[in-house]
Order: C-alpha cells, then structure tokens, then sequence
C-alpha cells in the first residue's frame, strides 16, 4: 500500500507507482536503457528475457521466432510481475511488438507506461552484429520488426529514437516517463 506524501498544507497525495515496460526489437537497448532508466528513477529493473520459459530460450537460440502461443504465458509473468510491483515501482525490458501484447500486459497492470526504444534496421543490424552471449540471433530481426505494431493514441506511451548517444536517450526516457505519470 502506498504511503500519503504530506503537503506543508496539510493535504495529502499518493505518489503514483511507475510501471514502466521498455519495449522495442531485439538490439533496441531494452535492457542497456531499461537498468539505466530505473537507476535514475530509483526503481528496480527487470529484464523481461529471464522471465521466458526455457522452451521459448531454446526455440529463440534455435532460430525459430516465437509465436502468438509461445507468448501468452510469458506476458502474463511480465503484468504480474508489474501488478505486483513495490509501491514505488518497477521498469521491465519486454519486447511487447504487438498491441494485443500490451494489452495483455495491460490487462494486469492498467497504468503501465510503455517506453519505446525505436530505431532504423541499420542502426539496430549493427547493434546486434557486435553483441555477443544473447539468445537472439540476428536473423530474428526480421521477424521483430514484421510483428512491431505502433502504439496506439490511447496508450501511456514515450518514443524514443535509439540514434542519439546514451546519455540523450537515457535523459529523454526518464524525461518522459516523469510526464506521463504526472497527473
């Protein structure tokens, strides 16, 4: 249960928790931006990856994209990891390409703001040609942005172009996770 804030005039507020999803592709910087995102706001991050059953991990590492069916239960972990979150809050790196994704995230956790990591194929083709130890192979990219579904008008969401250095895009996010949950 959130504590009141008191107001030196003696009203009260709650601060709201900050249920923040970082979406985008594979090689988007989910998890770089997301665990850099939730230092700033003083929050724990979660990597959306670790919550995959072990069969998606194996189907991914094999090449195969997953499905609509190979999601579901991992989008339900994802929304009540974040229903269940600290009253402060909780940023998790999850994928969340299509919109029937985020509703079913959002289904467990309302007031989730969505942080969209987005960039150019080149950008993102260079980003994952020079990781290494990932699950995801690069050939899956394809696949990603085929299922990547803009958002939509009605959902809490922050863009942000993946093109700029860390510190802009780090300083962007947190600039606009602050206006959307301010009231």
């Amino acid at each position: 249960m959130d504590t009141p804030v008191h107001t030196p005039f003696g009203s009260s507020h709650t601060p709201p928790t900050i249920r923040v999803v970082v979406m985008g592709v594979s090689g988007s910087g989910k998890s770089t931006i997301g665990a850099l995102v939730a230092d700033a706001m003083d929050l724990p991050f979660l990597d959306g990856d670790s919550l995959h059953p072990m069969v998606n991990i194996h189907k991914m590492a094999a090449g195969t994209p997953l499905t609509d069916e190979d999601r579901w239960p991992w989008l339900e972990i994802v929304g009540n990891e974040l229903a269940h979150t600290t009253a402060r809050g909780v940023v998790i790196a999850c994928s969340a390409l299509k919109r029937s994704y985020r509703d079913a995230i959002r289904s467990k956790a309302p007031d989730t703001i969505f942080l969209h990591l987005d960039g150019s194929l080149g950008v993102l083709s260079s980003r994952l040609e020079g990781r290494s130890g990932h699950f995801m192979p690069p050939a899956l990219l394809a696949s990603q942005l085929a299922a990547l579904e803009p958002l939509g008008s009605d959902e809490r969401a922050v863009i942000i172009d993946i093109s700029a250095g860390i510190t802009s895009i780090l300083d962007e996010a947190v600039a606009g996770i602050n206006r959307a949950v301010t009231p």
